[in-house]
This record gives C-alpha cells, sequence and structure tokens, in this order.
C-alpha cells in the first residue's frame, strides 16, 4: 500500500507509519507498479522505537549514575544545568519531589499554593516517557546521537537527582520495571479512556476512547477550558498565550499578570520571544548561542547587517559563535524575521 520514493525522510516516515499499522507492502508492488519500493524490515525498525509505559520497545542496555553524570556534563548541562535546574534556557527537570512522593505516587507539591514550579520529574507519571524522550530528541543539536546505554545512563543520573535512586544505582531494561514502581508522580495520571488498553499494566481493562461524536446543531461557538493553572501560579512562566503556535487547536492561556508587561515591549522582543528565539540567546548574556549584544556589536557599522544576518538566520550553520550550531530558522515569516533582526541591531532593547 505505501512505498519508498527518492523524495526524503518525509515520505520515509509516512511508508514506516503506515506499514506499522499493518499496511499491506506487498501490495505495494502490484498496486503502485513503477513508483518506489516497498520499505524494508530494517528501515520501519528504524522508525518503529517508541517505548510504552508497559516497555514494549524497551531495547537491551544499561548505565549507571556516575556514567551518566559524565553524559550529561558533557552533553546535556549547556541546556539544562549541572543538576537540571536550569530555568533560562529550558524549564527545570528536577526539583520539586519529596521522599513520601514515591511511597504515594502523588506529588505534594503539585497542590502547594506557595509552590508555583513545576518541574519534568514533578509531573511525569511514566519512566519510559523519559527514556523515550531522551532517546530519540536528546542531545537538542544531535538528537538520537546517544547510544542506548548512554541513555540509561542519563536516565539514572536525573532520578538519582530527584532521590528517586542511590548514588550507586545501575538502571537497565529490567530494573526501569522497578524504578516505575516508585516514580514519585505515577498515580497522576488517568488511564481511562486509553487508546492502547494495558490491563497487564494498569491492573484493570481499559476502554479506548473511539466513540466521539461530531457536533452537528447547537454546537458551542467558543471552545469552553475545562483545565486551566491555578490563580498563583499564572504568571510563574509569563504569558503563555504568546508562546504557543498561533495556529491549528492549540491555545495558550492568557495570563493577565503578564500581559501587561508584553505590551509594553518592542515588537521584535515579542516576536522572539514567541518563536522560541529567546530559549537560546538572551538579550543581554550568552546562553546557548551569543547573546543579541554580542551579535549587534559584531554588525555594528555595517551597511548590509540586516541581510546577512537575514540569510545567516534562515539557513542556520555553526563555527562563528563556537561549536553550537543553531538550526535553520524556516518557520518564521519573512516579515516577522525582519522586525526581529530590525530590534536586534538596534542592541535588542526591553522597551
Amino acid at each position: 500500500m505505501f512505498r519508498f520514493s527518492d523524495r526524503g525522510s518525509l515520505l520515509a516516515g509516512v511508508v514506516a507509519f503506515g506499514l506499522v499499522l499493518g499496511a499491506g507492502a506487498a501490495r505495494a508492488t502490484d498496486d503502485f507498479a513503477g513508483i518506489g519500493r516497498a520499505a524494508t524490515p530494517a528501515e520501519v525498525k528504524a522508525w518503529d522505537i517508541d517505548v510504552r509505559p508497559d516497555f514494549k520497545g524497551l531495547p537491551k542496555g544499561s548505565g549507571n549514575v556516575e556514567k551518566g553524570e559524565q553524559v550529561w556534563e558533557a552533553k546535556c548541562a549547556v541546556c539544562h544545568g549541572t543538576f537540571g535546574e536550569s530555568n533560562k534556557i529550558f524549564s527545570p527537570l528536577v526539583g520539586g519531589v519529596e521522599k513520601d512522593d514515591l511511597k504515594t505516587g502523588h506529588v505534594a507539591s503539585l497542590k502547594r499554593t506557595d509552590f508555583p514550579a513545576r518541574t519534568t520529574l514533578m509531573k511525569v507519571a511514566t519512566v519510559s516517557t523519559l527514556f523515550d524522550y531522551i532517546r530519540r530528541a536528546m542531545p537538542w543539536n544531535a538528537p538520537k546521537s546517544l547510544s542506548d546505554d548512554e541513555v540509561y545512563a542519563v536516565l539514572a543520573y536525573l532520578l538519582n537527582l530527584s532521590d528517586v535512586v542511590p548514588g550507586d544505582f545501575v538502571l537497565d531494561d529490567q530494573s526501569i520495571r522497578e524504578v516505575q514502581k516508585i516514580m514519585p508522580n505515577r498515580n497522576g495520571m488517568t488511564w481511562d479512556h486509553a487508546m492502547w488498553p494495558s490491563a497487564a499494566f494498569t491492573g484493570k481493562p481499559v476502554a479506548p476512547d473511539v466513540k466521539a461524536e461530531p457536533c452537528m446543531k447547537a454546537c458551542k461557538k467558543e471552545p469552553e477550558l475545562v483545565s486551566a493553572l491555578p490563580e498563583h501560579a499564572l504568571a510563574s512562566h509569563g504569558n503563555l498565550a504568546d508562546q504557543n503556535r498561533s495556529f491549528g487547536p492549540v491555545r495558550g492561556q492568557v495570563t493577565a499578570a503578564s500581559t501587561e508587561v508584553v505590551a509594553v515591549r518592542p515588537k521584535g522582543a515579542v516576536i522572539a520571544d514567541s518563536n522560541g528565539c529567546l530559549g537560546c540567546h538572551a538579550p543581554n548574556a550568552k546562553l546557548v548561542g551569543p547573546s543579541y549584544v554580542e551579535v549587534a556589536g559584531k554588525y555594528k557599522g555595517a551597511g548590509d547587517a540586516a541581510t546577512k544576518l537575514f540569510a545567516k538566520v534562515r539557513a542556520g550553520g555553526e563555527g562563528v559563535w563556537g561549536d553550537m550550531a543553531m538550526p535553520p530558522q524556516e518557520e518564521i515569516r519573512d516579515d516577522d524575521l525582519k522586525e526581529v533582526l530590525a530590534w536586534i541591531l538596534a542592541g535588542a532593547p526591553e522597551k
């Protein structure tokens, strides 16, 4: 049914996805003669790398906390901080977990009005989620470059930072199952309406949510907000509405406390923030990449500065400001990018 062509990885992904779902590769030759070829088992396997909460798909391997710290310092700390505490580039991964949470499976800090922070280890319910994400998406500048043993080691280090496992712990494809039993927020996720029922993992049968019916009359004109942050945490991460895409079904909640701050910022700063630029570049301090003040200084007096910067941002690259690569920025609109570059070349003023 699906076949590979020479068009690149996008079609390859569609092919693999179709085959994983049981599409008939054998029929491809008959139905689409002369177009591409059927995907091989090895090609399908390369795409089908997800690790589920019941640990299906988990690879063999192992890594200890000490090795994880070494890998972390070499490849992870630049963005996440030495102890997973960074709140400049990305939100903190570690913090907010107490010993009692390991017993209850519910992170008590999530209910505290005096603790608005939300770290990864506070929220995540399944340890497989952490393994899967690290394995497929990290490090940021070279995803999928970690070996399976390195993923086990890095995850062991993160778990140790949250006091989930001791400092001499070895995480492998067997011990990870025991870790799941003490994950701090393991009971913080509902299994009702799971898309793939797993009685073996949940201890009870789960009915899949496959009975949704489209509204045909008296439909609501606006979506109803059924989940919201508590009042005390609204502004802890700025205005969420400005940090989400402006199209499709996903919308960030408008937090009134931060809206007033955003309104007085220069347009270039707002656009840079909403497109994720400030995750790697700060106006006056080096983060993953150079500060915008440094960039403005480099191009000061150059008549074609805006044109050169436009081309560099669009194409991406590395080596000018160090070894950290900047990926091509192809999604931001031309007019928005020009607005951001004008703000940067003006010295990135905040007001």
